[in-house]
């Protein structure tokens, strides 16, 4: 990605990595809004997702060789002392992060005379408390509809690279485009709603998951091709956000930690599912193109 054409704003970017949150499992998790997004799950995660019905874990890596016009301070907050050994991840983060938001409010939400609400990228090391109550790490980022914000362990992006095989900044950049699409699902009302035909319709939880869940890769495709048109993406971009949605197919990764495909127990969707939404999104360049609660998916 040519992150210098990346579109910047104030803000936005909680960093808390290094504090004691208390969180102390994942027992405290609220009815107020459980907590959506992810991608790659190990086993006893999708269990909890099973009981939660809207819990997901995930695990990226992204190389950082190739960032090298990146500040490397130590960020404010973070508790470290010394130089930060992920300082340029967590300012690419930051970029990406800005230019998601502002796409979404400058040339999606504005031009529809619609209103957005900003959201917030929490950082965080092994356990956090959200709105949604505590959370650790092996959940891999998530959005938490309850405060509207997204979190995420920078130690995620290490597994996907390590046990997945998916790699590259762009990989990294669909994780936050993703996430920032389950705020988008809240600004609409969409998670409200599935959520509650969720519990109306428990037999219906986890398909009417694996929809939101594609959605929002949906609307990562969209992102997508707006920074694609700006002249940011480079060559073999693409490819990388493709092999990310692959890599964290709930058949993918049940094949890889269980050594079986459960398709009953499916909340994120297949690899080719997620890839196919992905490009969706990413053809079209529009949200109307991301509507996977009609007909088959």
């Amino acid at each position: 990605m040519r992150l210098k054409k990346l579109r910047r704003r104030s803000g936005g970017v909680e960093d808390h990595r290094g504090e004691t949150s208390g969180a102390g499992g994942l027992g405290g998790l609220s009815g107020m809004g459980l907590p959506v997004g992810g991608g790659l799950g190990v086993v006893v995660i999708l269990l909890v997702i099973l009981a939660l019905q809207f819990c997901s874990s995930g695990g990226f890596n992204i190389p950082t060789g190739g960032l090298d016009d990146l500040g490397a301070a130590s960020p404010a907050g973070s508790g470290q002392t010394g130089p930060d050994p992920d300082a340029k991840l967590v300012e690419f983060m930051d970029a990406v992060f800005d230019d998601v938001q502002i796409t979404w409010e400058q040339d999606i939400f504005r031009p529809a005379g619609k209103q957005y609400k900003d959201t917030a990228l929490v950082l965080f090391t092994d356990q956090v408390m959200s709105g949604c109550g505590a959370a650790s790490s092996a959940m891999g980022p998530f959005y938490c509809p309850a405060d509207q914000k997204v979190y995420l362990d920078l130690g995620f992006f290490k597994e996907l690279e390590k046990r997945f095989g998916a790699s590259g900044d762009f990989a990294e950049a669909y994780v936050i485009a993703h996430e920032v699409g389950h705020h988008i699902q809240t600004i609409l009302g969409t998670n409200a709603a599935v959520q509650r035909e969720a519990r109306n319709n428990p037999d219906n939880a986890n398909e009417l998951s694996v929809r939101l869940e594609l959605q929002a890769d949906c609307f990562a495709g969209v992102w997508g091709a707006s920074v694609y048109a700006r002249g940011v993406l480079e060559p073999g971009d693409i490819d990388e956000a493709l092999g990310a949605a692959a890599a964290v197919g709930d058949d993918r990764i049940q094949k890889k930690t269980q050594g079986r495909i459960d398709p009953e127990t499916f909340t994120h969707g297949t690899s080719e599912q997620r890839v196919r939404w992905f490009r969706a999104g990413f053809d079209s360049g529009q949200p109307s193109a991301c509507d996977t609660f009609s007909g088959d998916i």
